[in-house]
Order: C-alpha cells, then structure tokens, then sequence
C-alpha cells in the first residue's frame, strides 16, 4: 500500500478483503469513519488499518490495560499458583 493518508473505498475494500459493498454498511454503522466528499468516501488509511485489526487503536489500548490490570488484580494467586505448576 502507497504512503497515501486516505483510501477510496474500492482500496479499503481490498486491504479489508471484503466486498465494497461491506465497506459502505460498515461506514453506515459506524464501524468504519469516513469523510464524504461529493458522491464518494474518503477513509483514513489509519481507521482501516484499526477496522482490519492490523493495528490496536490508543482508545482499544487503554480498554486493555484496564481488563489486565482488573484481572491481575482479582486473580493475582490464582495466577500465582499456575506460574508454579
């Protein structure tokens, strides 16, 4: 993929590897931002690469450390024990 800040949709679609037409009900659910200019989409290389999990978003980041720190937390001997084993 070119160094390119934005990705037509038919592009998207390819890195994706679904049809362009999954692209256009993600962008309507919301599960993929993307600018509207005239008639066409405009999506943020960076947003597909976050949509196809190539990539962690730093909202997705903290919403991790969070579950890990929770867990290690709530079942610290527990994993204690299984380091152990």
């Amino acid at each position: 993929m070119e160094d390119k800040e934005f990705l037509s949709t038919i592009e998207a679609a390819r890195v994706l590897g679904v049809s362009r037409i999954t692209v256009f009900n993600k962008i309507k659910k919301g599960q993929i931002k993307a600018v509207k200019i005239g008639r066409n989409f405009v999506i943020r290389k960076q947003d597909v690469l976050e949509a196809s999990g190539a990539i962690i978003s730093e909202d997705n980041k903290r919403v991790i450390e969070k579950v890990v720190d929770k867990a290690t937390n709530e079942y610290k001997e527990a994993f204690q024990k299984l380091g152990n084993e």
